[in-house]
């Protein structure tokens, strides 16, 4: 009887801890949310000033390929590889017989019209002096002798014209530097066949590079390309000549986009003196971007981006309102921004996707 009451209380002591522990655990105060603190700023005007390093190939600022107008064979070689030509020197010489057949036979029948129209032209004065007296030739005779040395005349003109045009084609026989340059590559040897059309034709006879004058080509993309003006100086420099850095200013621009790249081709002009810059290098150009007017800029926190746009989160009423913007340069963590906003503009400083409009802002 001893134990059974023992039991009871027992279990009485235990149902009374956990009705203790359960109006305890009832009785803690419920965690409230608070609003999250949202750092601040405002846009500034600040203007840019960047650069932008670009590839640029360096060419001849003048360089030709030379081919044969005239079928014909290899006499000599005047010039080889690398050497140094000026305007009108003979570089090369061709052999054409069959031109020079036909030049012959043109001067043949030059020679023949000229001697006709001269007995003609002859004949003719003669009856025009005669025919000053009255009754010794006849209108007729006149005319007729006048017709035959027009006719005549116009034979001469001919045959002159085509003596002139085999005489203009065998000229073409001596091929001659159109300025002064270096002889870059020579693609045919003593005794080849070349000529206007057919195997001949392939490869020019003669690449020539004015090399003492170089063009540094230079294509700017579409967003950059507003920054840059004829004459502006740009440096540049090349891989072969490490350690140094070269100078050029903008002499060209194109005017227009490329339709491939949309980039607009800039043009320099370099004086190459000591031709140790070659045509054909690589360059890297140096491009400075600086703004001509100041423009807002914030950090790039500010910033995001999403499946709508770009935009800022502005605190109005203390209450965020997206703002599309648009994106300009970056420097490091700040970037330009274009759209609704002012230097008194409030700004979230961490703004992204998830905060949405109407957020409270503390």
């Amino acid at each position: 009887m001893k134990n059974n009451w023992i039991r009871i209380a027992a279990v009485t002591l235990a149902s009374a801890a956990i009705f203790t522990s359960c109006n305890k655990a009832e009785s803690k105060p419920v965690a409230v949310e608070e609003t999250p603190a949202m750092e601040t700023i405002s846009p500034v005007k600040e203007k840019f000033s960047t650069e932008l390093r670009m590839p640029a190939e360096l060419t001849g600022f003048q360089q030709v390929d030379i081919y044969a107008k005239v079928s014909s064979y290899v006499k000599e070689l005047k010039a080889d590889i690398g050497s140094e030509v000026k305007k009108g020197q003979l570089i090369m010489v061709l052999e054409a017989p069959e031109v020079s057949s036909q030049l012959a036979a043109a001067e043949s029948r030059f020679r023949s019209q000229e001697a006709v129209y001269s007995g003609s032209n002859s004949t003719y004065k003669r009856f025009l002096e005669t025919s000053k007296t009255e009754g010794t030739i006849s209108k007729n005779d006149l005319e007729q002798a006048e017709a035959r040395k027009n006719s005549d005349n116009a034979n001469y003109q001919a045959a002159k014209a085509s003596y002139r045009e085999i005489q203009n084609i065998q000229s073409y026989l001596q091929i001659r530097a159109p300025f002064d340059g270096v002889i870059a590559a020579r693609n045919v040897n003593l005794g080849a066949y070349v000529g206007p059309a057919g195997k001949g034709s392939e490869l020019p006879l003669f690449t020539i590079q004015q090399q003492d004058k170089l063009r540094l080509s230079v294509y700017v993309p579409e967003s950059y390309s507003g920054f840059l003006s004829d004459g502006d100086a740009l440096k540049f420099n090349v891989k072969s000549l490490p350690g140094r850095t070269f100078e050029a200013k903008i002499a060209r621009k194109s005017g227009a986009l490329d339709s491939r790249l949309r980039s607009e081709r800039v043009e320099m002009d370099f004086k190459n003196a000591d031709k140790k810059l070659l045509p054909g290098m690589v360059a890297e150009v140096i491009l400075p971007l600086t703004a001509k007017d100041s423009n807002y800029v914030v950090p790039k926190t500010a910033v995001f981006s999403s499946s709508e746009g770009v935009f800022v989160l502005k605190v109005e009423n203390s209450k965020t309102l997206r703002v599309p913007v648009q994106k300009g340069r970056e420097i490091e963590d700040r970037v330009e921004v274009f759209g609704d906003i002012t230097a008194e503009t409030v700004l979230v400083k961490a703004a992204n996707e998830e905060i949405k409009d109407g957020t409270l802002v503390k």
